[in-house]
């Protein structure tokens, strides 16, 4: 379907006859018209309201077209607006300069009527054609910007996928190894433990040397340690199992359909990933992690990939508690401890999943906080971030899984990061 023609021009002209004449003719074809009779007027009326197209006269008093021309080319507001001069300067050295500035034609007076209003219809049509293909140019661009952030995020949680399976797998060996011996051992124990008492019941007298030993390694202080100290060995194993569990639930590979998980799971592995980062170290006490978990249903999500925006973000919530512990004592921070709380609930219609993660870190100042989703955006130092960690967890949110995500920030008061879930995921066709 063709596209009507009818943008705003103005004719800029001291002659009020040649500003009638020409007006006239544009309005009888449709178009909006604007006029002005000096270059000052002209360029306090752009700035104003842009027009789409503008005739310019030369010959004005005050600034002239050539100034006027020059002035908007350099306004970055205005040099995309095409500029036509009309003017009886038709010497070949004007026209040069006229085009030269910027102008996109040259029309000598007098003027034939149809010829201006065709030479304005195909630079209107031009102007329109730009603005297409330029709204064309940032749509492909942020679709390429998108599918990158997805094969960046892809290839990040696959490489961290293999990375942690991979210890998993290596962690389970060994581990099935004790696993399977130590109920031997305690069984073992206890036989020898059975002879010890048989060879004293049969031997009413030890000769001194075995008696000296007997008291040397007190013997009934390891008869009632060491099943405990075997004990204490299963539930390491036992705990060491439920790391490699943990590793291999935050590594599994998503479905190509969103499956019913359970959210509080993806975010206990991820804090138990993170467990190196929270302990206490020689500056600060140990970051306390606060959950305050509501009675979630189960929710249809791409459970991997959820996991890496919970590891994006509590990694960023631990990075902002540590930049705002210098100039603090380690007793300073114990007494107003870094937090991190999380906080999930269902919504009042039972459809949303609402996950609360916060810190009372460093926060963010305004202008930062309004940027932070953007790609290549970050704070930290060269080579401590990509910007692209909540870019993608924008992306997983909100176009992955239809929800929402969203920020409160004050700066020196902490952040809190506001996470919307749908339980069941949309239907596709």
């Amino acid at each position: 379907m063709a596209t009507t023609l009818s943008g705003l021009i103005l004719i800029v002209d001291d002659i009020p006859t040649n500003l009638d004449v020409i007006s006239e003719a544009l309005s009888n074809e449709g178009y909006k018209v604007a006029i002005a009779t000096s270059g000052e007027r002209a360029l306090q009326q752009i700035e104003r309201r842009p027009p789409d197209l503008i005739l310019l006269d030369v010959m004005m008093p005050g600034i002239d077209g050539f100034e006027t021309c020059q002035r908007l080319k350099a306004n970055p507001k205005t040099c995309d607006i095409p500029v036509m001069f009309m003017t009886a300067l038709a010497d070949v050295d004007n026209k040069v300069k006229g085009l030269k500035l910027g102008a996109v034609d040259y029309v000598t007076k007098p003027f034939q009527e149809e010829e201006v209003l065709a030479r304005v219809k195909t630079h209107l049509q031009l102007r329109l054609l730009s603005q297409n293909l330029e709204q064309q140019v940032a749509q492909k661009t942020a679709e390429l910007r998108a599918t990158q952030l997805q094969v960046i995020q892809r290839e990040k949680m696959s490489a961290l996928g293999d990375l942690v399976a991979g210890v998993a797998h290596e962690i389970n060996n060994p581990v099935g190894f004790l696993s399977g011996n130590i109920q031997h051992a305690l069984e073992n124990i206890k036989d020898l433990f059975g002879l010890l008492d048989l060879v004293q019941q049969e031997s009413a007298n030890f000769s001194p040397a075995i008696q000296d030993k007997i008291e040397a390694i007190d013997l009934e202080y390891i008869r009632e340690d060491l099943p405990k100290l075997v004990g204490s060995m299963r539930e390491g194993i036992n705990r060491i199992k439920d790391i490699s569990i943990s590793l291999r639930t935050f590594s599994r590979a998503d479905s190509d359909r969103p499956i019913p998980s359970n959210i509080h799971d993806g975010i206990n592995t991820t804090i138990m990933i993170l467990k190196h980062r929270l302990k206490a170290s020689d500056t600060r006490p140990e970051i306390q992690v606060i959950k305050k978990y509501g009675n979630l249903p189960q929710v249809e999500c791409y459970a991997g990939q959820l996991n890496q925006v919970f590891m994006n973000l509590l990694a960023n919530a631990i990075d902002a508690l540590e930049e705002s512990n210098p100039g603090r004592s380690y007793a300073e921070i114990k007494i107003n401890p870094n937090q991190i709380i999380i906080k999930t609930e269902l919504s009042e219609d039972m459809q949303q999943a609402i996950i609360r993660i916060k810190d009372n870190g460093i926060g963010m100042s305004e202008a930062v906080r309004d940027q932070i989703f953007n790609e290549l955006f970050t704070t930290k130092e060269v080579g401590k971030g990509t910007g692209l960690g909540l870019a993608i967890v924008r992306q997983i949110i909100i176009e992955k899984h239809g929800g929402t995500i969203t920020v409160n920030s004050e700066l020196g008061a902490g952040t809190e990061f506001v996470i919307t879930l749908p339980t069941q995921a949309e239907q596709t066709s």
